[in-house]
């Protein structure tokens, strides 16, 4: 067996396949499946942010995002996003945070600034700035004042 496995960029990676990346300045060979439990963070930087990556979305990065949860929650919050699950007022069961964003943007400020729950949905500034704009047009009293010094600095 080869002991180098360097990335192949062309290549859709399985979770079977050996992929051999610097742990400590030491060559290590694993399996993807294996990385995935022991550098789950690098794995979805190299397929997200870097793009030297390829995976198959199934066997690979759904398994992925789980394992990330776990490993790091901070930056699980971080790259989700909208598209985390969250219990909202109203809603029966979990929903994905992106629709109460949309479809009831001063309902979801009050939830996410006003009760504190900014650790569980991470907004980039952007999606703030947008939610901050929608929120001042429809109900400008019910904002923080740093939100509206936030949008004022545009």
């Amino acid at each position: 067996m080869e002991d180098n496995y360097p990335v192949d960029s062309e290549k859709i990676y399985f979770s079977e396949d050996y992929l051999t990346l610097e742990m400590e300045g030491v060559p290590t060979t694993l399996r993807i499946g294996e990385w995935l439990n022991t550098d789950p963070v690098r794995i979805h930087r190299m397929i997200v942010r870097d793009k030297v990556l390829q995976v198959d979305q199934l066997e690979v990065f759904n398994p992925l995002i789980s394992k990330l949860r776990r490993a790091d929650l901070a930056y699980y919050k971080r790259i989700m996003g909208l598209k985390v699950m969250i219990d909202f007022p109203g809603y029966s069961s979990g929903v994905e945070a992106r629709i109460p964003y949309d479809t009831d943007p001063v309902g979801f400020y009050k939830w996410w600034r006003k009760s504190k729950h900014e650790h569980v949905v991470t907004l980039s500034p952007p999606y703030q700035f947008k939610l901050f704009q929608k929120v001042w047009q429809m109900d400008p009293k019910v904002m923080l004042k740093k939100d509206v010094e936030f949008l004022k600095s545009f």
